[in-house]
């Protein structure tokens, strides 16, 4: 009883000052202020997470699409206590480097599919949008074509919140919070390759540079491409010598059942971009990987200095947690793992759908995956959005799991740890059925 009265105290403390203090990321500030923290967390373990008074729930969405290695992980943590101790961080600016960043660099030249082989290293996903975007401009200037500018990005496509990543993002919401975003960046419906051909007719080849996809779009719903899209993609970019970047973000190091998700299209990008999974979130650290004929011509037609970098670009603790994390990925064969998981995740989605009413369509690729809510009556979306009533029940019984409810969607999306074994696989998709019952019997 004791116990429980000091963790209720410490509660109402913390309440308190996160209330007064804390600007929460994506988060509702009216709602932050009425409510307070829904959960503050205290420990992590495998695909659990325990809150401040105790609760243990599991993790359905890996945080934010990035702990793959699940939490606790003792050998991350004596990674980075070794590293600090040795050589916490040094500057990568001036072409001074440090032992962990190069090896990484070779490790993620090694592990990425086709040429890719040379690695600028950002502090996570945004930063490497916008790298990206600096990047291949330079190049097309370098190259004698400084017109070529423009960035072709998707429809419900999500690319980060720096201004060229939330300007190439294509969720409108994320445009209507500023009234001022990046110049040259163009969206094309999700999965029409005739419209990024038509859009390539109308503003002129010559003045794109580039066009940027997530294989699998994350926060616009978890939107898995069809058969021959990335294909097609590929040969378009080829025919008007425009780069293709591959935003892999999220689905890199195992998220999709295989190391990057370019790799079930067999499609090989000019530029990949990484981060979340590349250190499971322990430390911040982002990438950009760029094909040898890029990073060649960068180097030869260059002049001068590079004026792009960021002070932990290369951070040497960063690093080295990060090459520990690839480390227990490929020795725990977690990109297997993900593969046979998300299978099963598939088969109870499946089982939902055919008992659940409200559940219109479910989809996943390895540990991805949704399910799309709908009113079975009408055939069309709820008047008000479901997707985060059956957030909140699920949370209420135990299971962490992030809506989306934009762009004419009403989706509940998943992406556990790819630690999740068969037992906790089918508690998660006990939960959610329960939860999603709950719902459909209150409405």
């Amino acid at each position: 009883m004791r116990q429980n009265q000091v963790q209720s105290t410490l509660k109402d403390t913390l309440v308190v000052l996160d209330k007064k203090h804390f600007i929460h990321p994506t988060s509702s500030l009216k709602q932050q202020q009425e409510s307070g923290a829904p959960f503050i967390f205290t420990e992590g373990k495998g695909v659990y997470l325990t809150d401040i008074t105790g609760k243990k729930v599991l993790e359905g969405m890996s945080s934010l699409w990035n702990v793959n290695v699940g939490y606790g992980r003792k050998e991350l943590a004596e990674a980075a206590r070794e590293q600090m101790e040795k050589l916490a961080f040094s500057n990568s600016f001036s072409s001074f480097s440090n032992e962990p960043a190069i090896r990484l660099a070779a490790k993620l030249a090694e592990i990425t599919p086709g040429d890719l082989n040379a690695v600028f290293f950002s502090s996570g996903g945004s930063e490497s949008n916008d790298t990206a975007y600096k990047l291949v401009r330079y190049y097309w200037k370098l190259k004698g074509f400084p017109q070529k500018t423009k960035i072709i990005s998707r429809k419900k496509g999500y690319h980060g919140v720096n201004i060229g990543a939330t300007s190439a993002t294509g969720i409108s919401p994320f445009h209507e919070m500023t009234s001022s975003l990046a110049p040259d960046f163009l969206h094309v419906d999700t999965f029409s390759t005739d419209a990024i051909r038509e859009c390539i007719a109308k503003e002129g080849a010559d003045t794109i540079a580039a066009f940027i996809s997530e294989p699998v779009q994350g926060a616009g719903g978890v939107n898995i491409a069809p058969d021959g899209y990335f294909q097609e993609v590929r040969k378009i970019c080829d025919e008007h010598n425009i780069l293709f970047i591959a935003d892999e973000v999220i689905t890199g190091f195992g998220r999709t059942g295989k190391l990057f998700a370019c790799e079930h299209y067999n499609v090989v990008p000019d530029v990949m971009l990484l981060a979340k999974g590349i250190t499971s979130g322990y430390i911040q650290l982002g990438a950009v990987v760029m094909t040898e004929r890029i990073h060649k011509d960068l180097v030869s037609l260059s002049d001068g200095v590079l004026l792009h970098g960021y002070t932990y670009s290369g951070h040497a603790t960063a690093c080295a947690v990060a090459l520990k994390n690839l480390e227990i990925i490929e020795k725990e064969n977690l990109v297997e793992n993900s593969r046979l998981m998300g299978e099963e995740l598939l088969k109870g989605f499946k089982k939902i759908q055919e008992e659940v009413d409200i559940v219109s369509e479910i989809r996943a690729l390895g540990l991805i995956g949704a399910v799309e809510i709908m009113d079975p009556v009408t055939n069309k979306r709820f008047p008000t959005l479901i997707s985060p009533k059956v957030s909140a029940e699920c949370a209420k019984r135990g299971l962490i799991v992030r809506t989306v409810g934009f762009e004419g969607m009403d989706t509940v999306v998943f992406s556990p740890p790819l630690v999740i074994n068969k037992q906790e696989i089918d508690e998660l998709l006990s939960i959610l059925r329960e939860s999603l019952l709950a719902i459909q019997n209150s409405l």
